[in-house]
């Protein structure tokens, strides 16, 4: 498994000592003497973390971070930033130039071992977000799974999508194809946490395709919800005409016109308590197979795996 890499700056040869000793069992960890040969060193080790002393030679640390921040390909790295005691107007200068957190030497290091592992989940989730809705996209949904089977709880995995789409964005266009994938996010949402509590996920895969993760005793209720907070919207998507007909007409892959039904959501469930699960792949794999079976209702529907394996 790949080590997250951190980059230590600071003009304290001891300081560097106690954060090499700190951090080096968990992570990669490159060092500088200050913030220019920080900079130089940001592009050729990429770094996922910076910590940055605020006082320094040759270039300080809010110069240094204002200097990072400024690049586009570089400003997504959160800098942590070190300042002495009771220099409270350090603080606010390195979080104006654009440091995500700091802390006050001497600092503890499990406090220390704390904040880098939130910010750094805090930086993947940002980054992996979906633009559209803004959930957690495939990296957070592969990290949350992998938590799930390490954790050894009873877990269910919803994969949920629209059934009919391709021809409604046809027909109404991809502003209003968003705006009904923005709307399938908010429901899964509102109910996965209302009924799943904080514990439970949820994850945009891409276009109409979403993941829900919770506790295996609730999911059934959870995916009745969303079917039917779903089929109560859905005639709202559409103009008069069509809401009352009840379909629009369009054409199939082949060019075939046909009649399609209102829009529908699909979910397969995937269950720890039906088989034991080992990797991401196979929830992936029994997902897709669940999903297709839930699409060949025709309607809003959702499916779990039965079979023991």
């Amino acid at each position: 498994m790949r080590k997250e890499k951190i980059l230590t700056i600071d003009d304290d040869p001891d300081i560097l000592d106690v954060l090499q000793l700190t951090l080096g069992e968990q992570y990669e960890v490159y060092q500088a003497h200050n913030g220019k040969e920080g900079l130089d060193l940001v592009p050729v080790k990429s770094p996922d973390l910076i910590i940055c002393d605020y006082m320094m030679p040759v270039m300080n640390g809010r110069d240094f971070c204002k200097t990072l921040k400024k690049d586009l390909l570089l400003r997504h790295i959160p800098v942590i930033m070190l300042t002495g005691k009771g220099e409270a107007k350090d603080v606010v200068s390195g979080i104006e130039a654009g440091a995500d957190d700091y802390l006050v030497k001497p600092f503890d290091p499990d406090t220390l071992l704390a904040r880098i592992k939130m910010i750094l989940r805090r930086t993947v989730r940002s980054l992996d977000a979906n633009p559209l809705t803004h959930l957690p996209g495939n990296t957070s949904i592969m990290e949350e799974m992998n938590l799930c089977i390490t954790s050894n709880k009873p877990f269910a995995v919803g994969y949920a999508d629209l059934d009919k789409f391709k021809m409604y964005n046809d027909k109404y266009g991809f502003e209003k194809g968003d705006e009904v994938i923005r709307c399938l996010a908010r429901i899964l949402v509102n109910i996965v946490l209302e009924k799943g509590g904080q514990e439970a996920f949820v994850g945009h895969i891409g276009g109409d395709d979403f993941v829900f993760i919770t506790a295996d005793a609730l999911v059934d209720d959870i995916s009745q919800a969303i079917i039917k907070e779903f089929d109560t919207i859905s005639p709202s998507l559409y103009n008069e005409e069509d809401r009352k007909a009840g379909y629009i007409v369009g054409k199939d892959r082949q060019g075939n016109e046909i009649k399609a039904g209102l829009l529908s959501v699909s979910i397969g469930i995937v269950s720890s308590s039906t088989q034991k699960i080992t990797h991401v792949a196979q929830i992936s794999e029994i997902g897709a197979e669940l999903k297709k079976y839930a699409k060949s209702f025709g309607k809003s529907n959702f499916v779990r795996d039965q079979r023991k394996r």
